[in-house]
């Protein structure tokens, strides 16, 4: 019987008036790969930030296993990784370095070995003694994908992954995560094409709400139809894209 990884029950995020996610509902199971797709505001970043514990919810729970993700449970949250849109890597350190302070946060056994580990899986150990500001934005990327997987996480949760990139530092990053298809995965993307392709399940969110909640079977034409009804797009006066 495949185990609940992820599970999120009524949740709400308000800010004043304007409700960025409204009311959320569903489960994620152990292993599986779920996009969140909609338009700019439809709520996907709040709704990941949530998970991944750096936005609090006004209302409703996240339970990730059999724990619910509560701001003071740092154990709970050493069970996720997570690559934001923004890198938020230090210029100052090298690649190594930054690493190795999140291998000490982290306090892992032997964290030299581990920082190496990483940094080879995601192809950077040639430049692990260059700093970030001397990296494109995919090589920035793959080194918060290497500080991600760093504590080997349960769930991974990438906000728009693919943002940014050119087809090399697409493919070399689908590389790394054709490592981890037995990893339970989260992501938003506005890549229909990649998305449904990487991702066995796609949930789609319109401002806030959840429209549709569809299996993936790798044909995007047939989810853009989906996609498109789910959000509107297909009605008179509805002009917003992807």
């Amino acid at each position: 019987m495949t185990e609940t990884a992820i599970r999120v029950d009524d949740l709400t995020k308000g800010y004043g008036r304007v409700t960025a996610v409204d009311d959320l509902s569903f489960a994620v199971e152990d292993g599986e790969t779920v996009g969140l797709f909609g338009p700019n505001g439809a709520g996907k970043t709040t709704l990941l930030s949530m998970l991944a514990g750096l936005v609090r919810p006004t209302s409703g729970t996240i339970t990730l296993g059999a724990s619910e993700l509560t701001p003071d449970d740092h154990a709970v949250y050493r069970r996720l990784g997570v690559v934001t849109h923004e890198t938020m890597l230090y210029d100052a350190l090298t690649a190594r370095e930054n690493l190795r302070v999140h291998a000490d946060l982290h306090g892992l056994d032997d964290p030299a070995a581990r920082c190496e580990a990483v940094l080879d899986t995601v192809g950077l150990r040639e430049r692990a003694s260059q700093r970030p500001d001397a990296f494109s934005h995919g090589l920035c990327k793959r080194l918060s994908l290497a500080r991600a997987l760093l504590h080997h996480p349960d769930v991974l949760l990438l906000d728009e992954p693919y943002t940014g990139l050119d087809q090399r530092s697409v493919a070399d990053l689908e590389a790394v995560l054709d490592g981890f298809d037995d990893r339970t995965v989260v992501l938003t993307t506005h890549d229909i094409d990649r998305g449904v392709e990487r991702c066995d399940r796609a949930l789609v969110l319109d401002r806030g709400e959840l429209r549709a909640d569809v299996a993936l079977d790798g044909s995007a034409t047939d989810f853009e139809t989906t996609y498109r009804r789910a959000i509107g797009l297909d009605e008179p006066g509805r002009g917003r894209g992807v």
